[in-house]
């Protein structure tokens, strides 16, 4: 659409828990919208949104879809992000494009724990968000209790635009609260409930403006263009949520919900000014959304095809980009050039001129630019905020399957994590181990096949192994000789050495105490490697050794058979004598845990941190939750995201990070002792 300005552009995010519809929704406002021929079903795998083979197999969203299309000349921007927890970092990153936001809720089943999130997750971005109550020809759906649950649990001010005409499978059309269309064939206690929403609108449109007020309660009613100046202006504040409904599969309230998005919906000029940083100076600035301007947008989802490469896919907050040209990438201190702009529905491209400001619009092929990147002008450069996604919530051992697998797996993650922010994986410094991170057991199970279904690589998932060190609590002395004949030149060293334990985190010092030259000053050397070699593995299960100081006060040397070599192995054996002399014992991580729940579970949640050898350090309040923090080992964290969805219901959250070590009480040490010997007599065998 040439031309497009930021009046004309409605940048929609589809929110709710999983299975309410959202997909469904999208698939029906793009097929009322004139965008594609006939509307898809997710149970053939047919929608637009869904295009992923995983998606169509498992039955639901897992990845954000931009489906993008023009009706009376006006470009939406529908944002269908997955309902499931494990992919919330989908609807973080979508939140920061969207103008408003549709919670759909199904009628049936009411108010969910995805429903509440959504809202939730919504408010605290500033989105003003909207209601579809769907599914109601569904068995056992009721819209009055849906409409007065949501009331009750989000806010007095969520008013009703419209109203269902018959109920379940008699279900079939919708009347408009506002105009009154559609409410010829309601009677009796149909009829007067729709009067009294009627007056619930008009009442709280009215409590939005104090001058309004006056005359609402003076004549008892407000003129029509009265109530639709005061509803959009209530809307674009956020000071109401309306609420829309009917069914995505019969395709009933979604032309009402379509003039609805045209007519009321927030315009990228009314939002907030949008705040971004000179990086040169650390300015702070109002971005103005003028199209006049110079270009400045952010990249918030990356979309990884095995054919295309890499999709970006940004939002214009000032300026336009367009095609065939660059930018400056600002995180990246770098210009990029960029190919042809394009617009999506699903996975098809329709390319265009140029990128407006206000608008949603995709480039493909970047090499340098990821999720989360400001995007700007070269000569007026700025930084938006970063995109705040949670820290990963559970971890696996990762291990390819074959020799061609350990070849292609860094190329397929690296994909993988540029699509997808909250999945990680890395290298264990210690444990030399390749770790995979996500949201939970489904968000890990779906990379994973996707790592499968699009590159080719299969890999096997384990338990973690713990960063487990060995350190002392007491001293130890010993004094060992090395001696060595072997026909030619020997090999000859004597040390004598004591250990002591230091602070925890302090590491490791080497003290020469040796007096008249009993050991020469290059055989001193020659002990400090030896020790050194001897902290990388235990005496008592083969972990690192830390927080111990090795002091080496005399010895003994041979004129022609002590060397370096002999040394280094009369320290390593001393320390090793007297670490066994010296209390050992074995360290683990320790965790700073926050776990945000409702204020229901905290008795639940303070047991069941307690049951993995937490520690409760504080509890903070919130609005409806509390925010409980601990100390927890990180042996005892791994899969704990299962538990407290269990607890929860799904409507707990949790982030952690490390404290300190500690020591392992006598009861779990042995077990790690054993499994870990155990491990590396295998391991010897392979």
């Amino acid at each position: 659409m040439a031309n497009l300005q930021p009046q004309d552009i409605r940048n929609i995010i589809l929110l709710g828990h999983s299975g309410c519809g959202k997909t469904s929704l999208a698939e029906a406002l793009a097929f009322n919208g004139g965008a594609i021929p006939k509307m898809g079903r997710i149970e053939d795998g047919t929608t637009v949104s869904d295009y992923n083979e995983d998606e169509k197999d498992k039955k639901h969203s897992a990845s954000t879809a931009l489906l993008s299309f023009i009706y009376k000349s006006k470009k939406l921007n529908i944002l269908d992000v997955p309902g499931y927890t494990d992919f919330v970092g989908e609807m973080i990153g979508a939140l920061r494009a969207a103008d408003a936001c549709i919670v759909v809720v199904n009628a049936a089943a009411g108010i969910e724990i995805g429903t509440e999130r959504a809202f939730r997750m919504a408010r605290e971005k500033g989105v003003p968000c909207f209601f579809f109550i769907n599914m109601l020809d569904k068995e056992r759906a009721d819209y009055d209790k849906c409409f007065e649950s949501i009331k009750n649990k989000f806010r007095k001010h969520c008013v009703p635009v419209d109203y269902p005409i018959g109920k379940e499978s008699d279900f079939k059309d919708v009347a408009s609260v506002i105009t009154k269309k559609g409410a010829g064939s309601l009677q009796g206690a149909e009829e007067a409930r729709f009067k009294a929403l009627g007056d619930i609108l008009a009442e709280t449109v009215a409590e939005t403006d104090d001058a309004l007020l006056e005359k609402y309660l003076d004549k008892g009613q407000l003129a029509a263009d009265e109530l639709t100046q005061a509803l959009r202006k209530a809307v674009n504040t956020a000071d109401i949520s309306p609420i829309l409904c009917g069914s995505t599969t019969h395709n009933i309230g979604i032309k009402e919900l379509l003039e609805f998005i045209i007519e009321y919906f927030p315009l990228p000029i009314d939002r907030p000014k949008v705040e971004a940083t000179r990086p040169d100076s650390g300015e702070k600035r109002a971005i103005e959304m003028n199209s006049n301007g110079p270009f400045s947008g952010l990249v918030f989802k990356t979309l990884s095809d095995p054919f295309i490469g890499q999709i970006s896919i940004f939002k214009v907050f000032s300026g336009k980009l367009q095609s065939n040209g660059s930018f400056y990438n600002v995180n990246k201190g770098m210009r990029e050039k960029i190919g042809q702009i394009f617009s999506l529905m699903g996975k098809t491209q329709n390319s265009i001129d140029s990128a407006q400001s206000g608008d949603i619009a995709c480039v493909a092929k970047l090499k340098e630019t990821q999720t989360g990147d400001s995007i700007a002008d070269e000569k007026n450069p700025v930084k938006f905020d970063e995109i705040d996604f949670p820290e990963p919530a559970v971890s696996f051992s990762l291990k390819p399957k074959t020799r061609s697998d350990e070849d292609k797996i860094s190329g397929a993650v690296h994909k993988l994590m540029a699509e997808d922010p909250t999945f990680k994986v890395a290298m264990g410094e210690e444990t030399k181990e390749m770790i995979v991170s996500g949201m939970g057991d489904m968000h890990i199970n779906m990379m994973i096949n996707r790592m499968k279904m699009r590159y080719g690589v299969q890999v096997d998932l384990g338990t973690p192994k713990v960063a487990y060190k060995e350190t002392i609590l007491g001293k130890g002395d010993a004094q060992y000789r090395h001696k060595k004949q072997t026909g030619g030149a020997g090999q000859f060293a004597e040390v004598w050495m004591r250990i002591e334990p230091l602070r925890r985190g302090e590491g490791f010092q080497f003290v020469d105490e040796v007096v008249g030259g009993a050991i020469p000053r290059q055989f001193v050397v020659s002990c400090e490697k030896g020790v050194r070699t001897a902290l990388n593995s235990g005496i008592l299960a083969g972990f690192p050794v830390v927080d111990v100081k090795a002091i080496v006060y005399d010895g003994k040397t041979h004129p022609v058979d002590s060397k370096d070599i002999a040394f280094q192995t009369a320290a390593r054996k001393a320390f090793k004598e007297s670490m066994q002399k010296a209390r050992p014992v074995l360290l683990e991580p320790i965790m700073d845990v926050d776990v945000v729940v409702p204020d229901e579970f905290m008795g639940d949640i303070t047991g069941s941190l307690n049951s993995r050898r937490g520690r409760i350090m504080g509890m903070e309040p919130g609005d409806g939750v509390q925010t409980i923090k601990a100390k927890v080992p990180l042996e005892e964290m791994y899969k704990y995201v299962n538990e407290l969805k269990s607890i929860t219901g799904g409507r707990g959250a949790y982030t952690m990070s490390f404290s300190h070590h500690e020591v392992v009480p006598p009861t779990q040490a042995q077990g790690i002792i054993e499994k870990a010997k155990l491990t590396k007599k295998e391991e010897a065998e392979d």
